[in-house]
């Protein structure tokens, strides 16, 4: 017995490890095709690289908060992670699209900054209602689900805020930015 139960708990960390690595894996070519699709979209590597900046926050937070919580990392991580990053590009390509809209309505002088804040403020309304539906669903799952649910539905809530936060308040600045220093680059050229 005590052989089958040492053989049982290396078997566990075996299993729990090729979990942990596949997770990586898929949480890796998840973002690697998301930088791909915004890059082509977008037809700017900036936007694309702000998106992906913003991606590593929210799996960074999510990951911080397994760590923190002491969950296993198991499927329920997995799929946790894949949602969180599909919900946070979805967020993200709305607020991009408003934004390249932005940007070509309003003058080329105006600072990249002002178009984001506009863009954050008309798609503010949006953002609140969807956010808010999908909380109140994932809450009430965690609060009447059974255990597997809640294993899932509490870093989806983690992950959820995360994932408005870095849509609103990074991945526009980070654009923002970049194209601050390639106007700032043309003007030292000119």
């Amino acid at each position: 017995p005590i052989k089958s139960s040492a053989a049982s708990d290396v078997y566990k960390r075996q299993v729990s490890k090729e979990m942990s690595q596949n997770a990586m894996k898929a949480v890796i070519i998840a973002v690697v095709c998301m930088l791909l699709y915004i890059w082509i979209r977008f037809r700017d590597i900036r936007f694309a690289s702000s998106a992906i900046l913003a991606l590593m926050h929210d799996i960074a937070i999510v990951f911080g908060f397994y760590v923190v919580s002491r969950i296993s990392v198991g499927s329920t991580f997995i799929a946790c992670m894949l949602t969180i990053l599909g919900y946070s590009i979805n967020s993200t390509i709305v607020i991009f699209d408003r934004i390249r809209e932005n940007a070509r309505k309003m003058p080329s002088s105006t600072p990249r900054v002002d178009v984001v804040n506009r863009s954050i403020k008309e798609c503010l309304g949006r953002t609140i209602n969807t956010t808010l539906t999908t909380l109140v669903t994932i809450v009430c799952l965690y609060i009447f689900g059974v255990s597997s649910i809640r294993e899932f539905a509490l870093p989806i809530i983690v992950g959820i805020i995360s994932g408005v936060y870095s849509a609103n308040m990074i991945n526009g600045y980070v654009w923002a930015f970049l194209e601050e220093k390639k106007r700032a680059k043309k003007a030292a050229k000119a």
